[in-house]
Order: C-alpha cells, then sequence, then structure tokens
C-alpha cells in the first residue's frame, strides 16, 4: 500500500532532511539546510520558526529538553516525520527518473517554447 500524502514545501523537505541525521537546534537547521542546498537555500529565523511550529503541530517532529544546553530546543524526527520525509524523497525520485527517461538531465537551456 502506497502512502499517500500532499508534496511538502521545499522549507518542511529540508528541516526533515537536517534532522533525520541526528537532534538539532533551531541555528543549526538553518546552518545545515543551507549546506545540504550547497547555498541555494538560506532559511530565516521567520521561515524555520513558523514551518517547525506547523511540523510539531502536525506530529512530523517533537521537541527534546537537552540537559546540557537549556537555553536552546532541540528538535527530533518522529515516525510520522520519517515516513512524510520518505515520501517526499521517493515522490522525488519518480520527477528524477521521468526527466532521466525524457532525456531532459544534462540540459542546460530548456527551451519550453514558452
Amino acid at each position: 500500500m502506497d502512502y499517500k500524502q500532499e508534496p511538502l514545501t521545499p522549507a518542511v523537505f529540508y528541516i526533515l532532511l537536517a534532522l533525520s541525521v541526528k537532534e538539532r537546534h533551531g541555528y543549526d537547521i538553518m546552518k545545515q539546510v543551507e549546506a545540504d542546498s550547497h547555498g541555494n537555500v538560506k532559511m530565516g529565523p521567520g521561515t524555520l520558526y513558523g514551518s517547525i511550529k506547523r511540523m510539531l503541530e502536525a506530529g512530523l517532529i517533537t521537541e527534546v529538553n537537552d540537559l546540557e544546553d537549556s537555553r536552546r530546543k532541540f528538535y527530533r524526527l518522529t515516525k510520522k516525520g520519517q515516513k512524510h520525509l520518505s515520501a517526499e524523497i521517493k515522490r522525488y525520485s519518480e520527477v528524477v527518473n521521468l526527466a532521466k527517461n525524457r532525456k531532459l538531465l544534462g540540459i542546460g537551456n530548456l527551451d519550453f517554447g514558452v
């Protein structure tokens, strides 16, 4: 049975990717998103914490208490978040395969006649 869901926003997708490796605090998530996107995505605090709030409410992530640093809030991916991330990666993979089959990868300037 396929796991169906609405596509994730780029912000949510990158946050879930960042949390798939380890628990992180907000600033660390922002830095990891920038690294994962090779500098193409720079997430500001408003986008980050707005997304985190919605993700907490949706049960995709959970807040973790850090005994060593009580000033920072750390976040962890939940099982539901892992399922959503896996489904989104599968969706991206299918799009990449479609582009490969249509021989669109590696084409510099695509002209779609627009």
